[in-house]
């Protein structure tokens, strides 16, 4: 399990995260949400009323920001955001910082410096086709747009009530439309990526399954 490299991919809902963690933990390996790191900058854009046109104010940012991960939390600029990059606002906008050309470059950077001399298990659209591509195993996880609206609506009615189920969804098809059509690395499947559908697959079974995988092998 020596640097161990570990690539999960797939649309938004899918489970990555959830799932890509409680791997980190059975198998003690270092856990980077690169959706997190987007989602964190995205937050800090949206909080300085920075427009996601403006490329020399993105890049001026760029260079004063920075995000790590520590104990299970994501930092940003030394601070924890959790729970602030999770709201419906981030879910509306990160699709868009994620396909700047200047962002992807930058945060691709420090995902791939992270990964070099550490067991890592990371996750997001891009990392089995770009951020990671000799890693030593690569899984694909999707679900139906549906349920994954049902998953993320679960998620934010906990905080938001004013927001309909159809509207997640909806939103949720717009994404996977903006990441898997965007020019700088969309969101694909790799032809040796393992794909799980987990429509219909709790999230235990989804674990055992690439654990039982990555030890077989």
């Amino acid at each position: 399990m020596n640097n161990l490299v570990i690539a999960i991919d797939g649309p938004s809902g899918a489970g990555k995260s959830t799932i890509a963690k409680l791997i980190a933990k059975k198998l003690n390996i270092v856990y980077i949400d690169t959706g997190a790191m987007y989602r964190a900058l995205t937050y800090k854009l949206l909080m300085n009323k920075i427009d996601f046109s403006d490329l020399s104010k993105i890049k001026k940012v760029l260079r004063q920001t920075h995000i790590d991960f520590k104990n299970n939390h994501i930092y940003l600029d030394e601070a924890i955001v959790d729970d602030e990059i999770r709201t419906n606002i981030i879910n509306k906008n990160v699709s868009n910082v994620a396909k700047i050309k200047d962002v992807r470059l930058k945060l691709v950077e420090i995902q791939r410096e992270i990964a070099k001399n550490k067991s890592v298990i990371m996750d997001g659209r891009d990392i089995a086709s770009h951020v990671l591509p000799n890693a030593d195993f690569k899984f694909y996880l999707s679900a139906t747009p549906e349920e994954r609206g049902k998953r993320r609506y679960k998620e934010l009615t906990k905080n938001n009530n004013n927001i309909s189920l159809e509207d997640v969804i909806k939103d949720m098809k717009e994404r996977d439309k903006i990441d898997s059509t965007r020019e700088i690395s969309p969101l694909i499947k790799t032809e040796d990526a393992v794909e799980i559908d987990t429509t219909n697959k709790s999230i235990d079974e989804v674990v055992d399954f690439i654990i039982s995988y990555v030890k077989r092998r």
